[in-house]
């Protein structure tokens, strides 16, 4: 399955239940081998005919070559050598016969043993880079709060290269002198070279987004960096939103999928009124990206994704209906609300997302609700005789 990250902890109890899964899986591997020799040995003896069943002894080591360390495969193959010595000499098979046999158990042992050394090591260099990925995509995309400014937030990522843990889509959100600001995007193409993109774009909008006043001062900064490192062919769609207050929210799309605002228990698709091309072609457009305002009162919430979420296909070649799933699931809580949708997203592709997907969700509280949170924790803290948190 694709791995996917919520920086609200909303996946720890699913990786704990995997995980004794997985442990449970790991120690019936282990013990197999000498279950398999086990029963080759029983075999022989309820027969009588140990020569027919001694060539079965090998499965014991070559099974444990897949699960266990060379020592543990040298130790099966010792034990099916000595059982199958003994139970050849209780049934009679004659020393050229039996030698062959357990000569033949001997050189698969070592050969699996060897196979079983490689196979770590390998394991050992995956490891390590599965560890630098992670390292990767914690500098990449940094772990998003519940809360920014005014509003509640929450994100979930999911790559479609599970081992990869990294992929082209891109986020961040980013609490400014000019308001919270954020982007979703997603890079074309796969792999290093959407991760590099990726990379780029935040590297510049955590940058501008502090020194630029005016958001399509932002959109214009990371338009010609891209349009210095990206080849003719690379581009970015992306959605920068900006909030500067007053209860409206700022939007430039750059040729990605509308943002939408759910609004009085209503989805509303924000399609921009004059298109613009993603980020990186400005110069073969010659278009430029338009500031759209809309209002954004309390209550309201704002959900960008990635065409990996809206382009998912069930087995019947149905796209994800994220509009009508966005309405069924949506609640006070954003991580919520996105917990519910990433669940039915994997259970609408069979378990596997085919690209990679991102979901960005904020909500600003109402007014109301948060002088009662003030209010509560005031009349706590008085009576333990401590402080207010925020």
């Amino acid at each position: 399955m694709s791995q996917a990250r919520d920086h609200e902890g909303g996946w720890w109890p699913t990786r704990s239940f995997t995980k004794t899964r997985t442990g449970a899986a790991a120690h019936f591997a282990s013990v197999a081998p000498v279950l398999i020799v086990s029963v080759v040995v029983l075999l022989g003896l309820v027969s009588g005919a140990a020569m027919t069943w001694l060539p079965l002894l090998a499965a014991g080591p070559a099974l444990a070559a897949t699960t266990s360390r060379p020592w543990g495969v040298l130790c099966v193959g010792f034990l099916a050598a000595v059982l199958g010595a003994v139970l050849g000499v209780r049934d009679g098979v004659p020393g050229r016969e039996l030698a062959i046999v357990l000569s033949a158990l001997v050189a698969v042992t070592l050969a699996c043993g060897l196979t079983s050394g490689l196979r770590v090591r390998r394991e050992r260099v995956l490891a390590a880079v599965r560890s630098v990925a992670e390292a990767a995509q914690h500098a990449l995309l940094k772990p998003v709060p519940a809360t920014v400014g005014p509003f509640q937030v929450a994100v979930r990522y999911s790559a479609a290269d599970a081992e990869a843990r990294i992929g082209g889509d891109l986020y961040a959100l980013v609490p400014t002198p000019y308001g919270v600001r954020l982007i979703v995007g997603d890079v074309r193409g796969k792999g290093l070279p959407a991760v590099g993109t990726a990379a780029l774009v935040l590297g510049v909008f955590r940058e501008a987004t502090y020194d630029e006043p005016d958001l399509l001062d932002v959109v214009g900064r990371i338009e010609r960096s891209l349009a210095r490192n990206l080849g003719s062919d690379d581009f970015v769609t992306a959605v920068v939103v900006g909030y500067p207050g007053a209860g409206s929210m700022e939007v430039v799309n750059c040729g990605h999928a509308p943002p939408l605002v759910v609004r009085d228990a209503q989805v509303l698709a924000v399609d921009p009124t004059h298109p613009a091309p993603p980020l990186g072609l400005h110069a073969f457009t010659g278009e430029t990206p338009s500031l759209q305002t809309l209002p954004f009162a309390d209550g309201d919430q704002l959900l960008l994704y990635t065409d990996g979420v809206t382009e998912a296909r069930n087995h019947d070649r149905e796209f994800y209906p994220l509009v009508e799933r966005v309405a069924r699931h949506v609640s006070d809580e954003p991580s919520r609300t996105l917990a519910a949708l990433h669940d039915e997203l994997l259970a609408h592709v069979g378990g596997r997302l085919h690209d990679d997907a991102a979901l960005l969700l904020l909500r600003k509280p109402a007014a109301v609700g948060l002088a009662d949170r003030l209010l509560a924790q005031s009349q706590h803290a008085d009576a333990a005789g401590g402080e207010i948190r925020l």
